[in-house]
């Protein structure tokens, strides 16, 4: 059963948490670019989200959904 828990932990932190490693070892050698890695995955983030809302509201638009109280009898 030990065994199972290492190779747990040699997962993560072996190859899950090898970039964030890097990033910090990064940082300590050129701040800038750690700065720069960390706002292009914000940039990334903000795009995503921008496209899901947008992706929303045209479902929405379309009225299919039916929205009505009584649409489930739990309600």
């Amino acid at each position: 059963m030990k065994d199972f828990f290492y190779a747990i932990q040699d997962l993560f932190v072996d190859f899950l948490f090898a970039p964030f490693d890097a990033l910090r070892a990064l940082e300590l050698e050129n701040w800038w670019s750690a700065n720069l890695i960390s706002w292009i995955f914000i940039i990334i983030g903000i795009v995503a989200m921008v496209y899901w809302m947008l992706q929303l509201k045209k479902f929405n638009n379309n009225n299919e959904e039916d929205k009505s109280v009584t649409s489930h009898s739990y309600l």
